[in-house]
């Protein structure tokens, strides 16, 4: 159970640095906090995507 906690938060991770080394480019800059990882973890791609169109509507 810890385990596969620990492996969707090291994943989360490392899908929102590496969509945000993509999408620099754009100036969309999504943040490594908990709230992003959080999201990311418990939603998965969806949440990722919802996560980086927010970021580019609001700002």
């Amino acid at each position: 159970m810890i385990f596969k906690i620990i492996k969707r938060i090291v994943f989360a991770i490392v899908i929102i640095y590496s969509l945000d080394l993509f999408i620099r480019n754009l100036d969309i800059f999504i943040p490594l906090n908990i709230y992003t990882i959080s999201a990311v973890s418990v939603l998965g791609f969806p949440g990722l995507i919802t996560l980086a169109l927010s970021f580019f509507f609001l700002l």
